[in-house]
């Protein structure tokens, strides 16, 4: 049997229990109980004549046709709200739920999220923080933050800035195990890894470590936070970031090791889906983060 929606509510309700792994959370979105998105969900799912979701006593998650239902709702409400965004006046006031997806760089971006919730205090930031490659498309984003190129045609994109990474330190390790003064003195070292969720493949150091080389490893984590925490804390040599480090650098908590090695430089970029008529919301995050993230990077400059 097809399905029919009697409502645009009803799909709406069905993304964000899938979104949120909640009947409840899903609820408190629209200010109804858990047992009315359970039952929204039930009749979905009798209409379409398959489950959309695995239901426990503890938690929810999408079957494989849930999966799928899920890609074709969000692109339907993508264009519902793409064709009101088009049929309003081009000066309305941007609002709405924004979906971001942020890499942990907290130092760096989060206090340019709270000035954009004062300046665009009716648009309600979503912020998904991970460290993983995500599909701005098929996961559900209307922009994202993330280093590197980009080969997609289906987004556009705009460069914050240019940032590389340094190899660093905190005193009381270095005091503890020595500082390296060549590449090669990190074998005898404890080394912080970033580790590629996607890939299980780790970071490399390139250009300061030679082709060759397999460094020893200490600790692997798919996030970049806690890999400047322990560094911080004295446990080993990290390869990060430098805006991500800057402020631990000047304030002496944590030292660059090998400081005159080479460095290479990469990308800080803004992707969002390609659309002919951007959204009020999406083309004034674009705009504010494209002025105050290239002037928080040359802040944190070398």
């Amino acid at each position: 049997m097809g399905i029919r929606i009697e409502s645009v509510s009803a799909m709406s309700a069905f993304v964000q229990a899938a979104e949120l792994r909640s009947f409840k959370l899903a609820g408190q979105q629209f200010g109804i109980s858990s047992s009315a998105v359970g039952k929204i969900i039930a009749k979905l799912e009798d209409q379409l004549g398959v489950r959309l979701f695995h239901r426990s006593t503890r938690a929810i998650r999408l079957t494989a046709e849930g999966e799928m239902f899920l890609a074709r709702c969000r692109n339907v409400l993508s264009e519902l709200e793409a064709a009101d965004a088009e049929l309003a006046h081009t000066t309305a006031a941007p609002r709405g739920r924004l979906r971001v997806g942020v890499p942990f760089t907290l130092d760096l971006l989060t206090p340019l999220f709270g000035q954009f919730m004062e300046k665009y205090p009716e648009v309600e930031l979503d912020l998904d923080f991970n460290d993983r490659m995500v599909d701005v498309i098929d996961d559900g984003f209307d922009v994202v933050i993330r280093s590197g190129e980009v080969s997609d045609s289906r987004l556009m994109h705009v460069k914050l800035g240019d940032f590389s990474n340094l190899l660093v330190a905190a005193p009381s390790y270095l005091a503890r195990a020595g500082a390296p003064h060549i590449p090669s003195d990190l074998m005898k070292h404890r080394l912080l890894h970033h580790r590629f969720y996607e890939t299980g493949k780790l970071g490399s150091w390139d250009p300061i470590v030679p082709e060759g080389m397999v460094l020893p490893v200490a600790l692997a984590a798919t996030s970049l936070e806690p890999l400047i925490r322990l560094a911080e804390a004295g446990h080993g040599i990290a390869w990060l970031p430098y805006f991500a480090v800057a402020d631990r650098i000047r304030s002496g908590k944590l030292y660059e090791v090998l400081p005159n090695s080479e460095k290479r430089s990469r990308a800080f970029r803004l992707l969002w889906p390609r659309s002919k008529a951007p959204l009020p919301k999406l083309s004034a995050f674009v705009k504010f983060m494209t002025e105050s993230v290239k002037g928080v990077l040359q802040d944190h400059g070398e």
